[in-house]
């Protein structure tokens, strides 16, 4: 008996002894807005590269209400529509030698509705091939094979059909587009809806940071989706930071081009980091509590996301060294909606994205200041936000 009770009393002892050895479970993180601007729903790219058109679509709805209008649900079909004939022309005209993909940039949306005009969702959903949402599979792959035809131009030449042949196909993807539409009970074009909107598209530039162009002049961003050869205004990385800070002092959104195939970010947690890896730049106790891991055991912990961790400090050296190296490459666009803190203290951007209402933050992403830093490739933005001086700068 006593035997027994000795042997229940060291198993006691033992599972105590694991019970403390367990790490303190941690709380993650955990954010508190500090501004947020009026935003529209969050909508649902789906099987599609179309994330350019919803987030400057998204950005441009923004506008409206920013100017006092109304609501809207804006089509995203009907901009990716008109911006794939024109790109079909192109990619003809460059002999197949141009990125004909679902992917563009978000000057694509606003040179679009300048030249087409704009309708709201309901009147051009632009789903005409049988399912609810978007599915670029057999479309993209339709379009392309039909352009690649026209190049091979089997009959000498290319015929004067092939353009004809080429919106048949879109309309018969995408539905035929409406010369006029009754919205609210007033009848418009697509050219009169856009020109009824409070807001004008000429007020919205596009800019980005880095060396090997000139800064305060205009370049061509070498990225494949710019079919289009759209340029944006070259800052400094502490400008782009002052127009950004600007824009969200002064309830401006901000169309967001930029990068998330990084281990920094997380699809799950809806959250972007990037954690500082180098045992030199990190001091005291914290350098003390990574140094005790091994190299592979502290980048696992380091992107764990349990809790604020100290971050890279971001220059434009790093900027145009991950550009340079294809670290950087246009990945995806989103909406800056606002500004946050985590519980301690470090800055983060609220970001809309067009992957439909998810937990844990109803479709909303938090990205930290530094990962904005460090991977976008541009913004696009009202002029008016931006501060008076870089204004000047850039003759705008």
């Amino acid at each position: 008996m006593k035997k027994l009770l000795l042997l229940a009393g060291l198993a006691l002892l033992m599972a105590g002894s694991v019970e403390a050895k367990k790490p303190e479970k941690q709380e993650g993180y955990q954010f508190t807005d500090t501004k947020t601007i009026p935003t529209t729903s969050v909508k649902d790219q789906y099987s599609s590269g179309t994330c350019w058109s919803y987030s400057a679509l998204s950005f441009i709805e923004n506008e409206v209400l920013r100017a006092g209008g109304p609501e809207l649900d804006l089509s995203e079909m009907w901009i990716v529509r008109n911006m794939y004939f024109d790109k079909g022309v192109k990619y003809v005209r460059m002999h197949g030698h141009l990125n004909f993909g679902e992917g563009g940039a978000p000057h694509d949306v606003t040179e679009a509705i300048k030249k087409f005009g704009i309708v709201p969702e309901e009147v051009y959903p632009g789903l005409n091939y049988g399912t609810e949402k978007p599915v670029f599979g057999e479309l993209s792959a339709v379009l392309k094979a039909y352009l690649d035809a026209v190049i091979e131009a089997r009959n000498g030449k290319l015929t004067t059909a092939w353009q004809d042949g080429f919106n048949a196909l879109l309309d018969t993807y995408f539905g035929p587009r409406p010369e006029t539409f009754m919205y609210e009970g007033k009848e418009y074009t697509p050219e009169s809806f856009a020109a009824s909107l409070p807001i004008d598209m000429e007020d919205y530039v596009h800019i980005s940071s880095f060396t090997h162009h000139p800064f305060y002049e205009k370049f061509i961003i070498e990225v494949p989706d710019n079919w289009m050869w759209g340029q944006v205004y070259n800052v400094p990385l502490e400008d782009l930071m002052a127009i950004v800070d600007n824009a969200m002092e002064n309830g401006y959104s901000i169309e967001w081009a930029t990068d998330v195939s990084e281990k920094g970010f997380s699809r799950s947690k809806a959250i972007a980091i990037v954690p500082e890896t180098e045992l030199e730049s990190m001091t005291g106790t914290e350098a003390e509590k990574w140094g005790k891991l091994t190299a592979a055991e502290r980048e696992a912990a380091l992107y764990e996301f349990n809790g604020p961790i100290k971050e890279k400090t971001i220059t434009q050296e790093m900027r145009q060294e991950a550009f340079d190296n294809y670290e950087t490459t246009d990945d995806h666009g989103m909406v800056i909606v606002g500004t946050a803190v985590d519980q301690a203290g470090n800055p983060f951007f609220k970001v809309k994205n067009s992957w439909n209402v998810r937990p844990p933050y109803d479709g909303f992403y938090y990205f930290s200041r530094p990962f904005f830093e460090y991977k976008t490739l541009s913004i696009t933005i009202n002029k008016n936000a931006i501060p008076e001086e870089i204004r000047t700068k850039l003759g705008l």
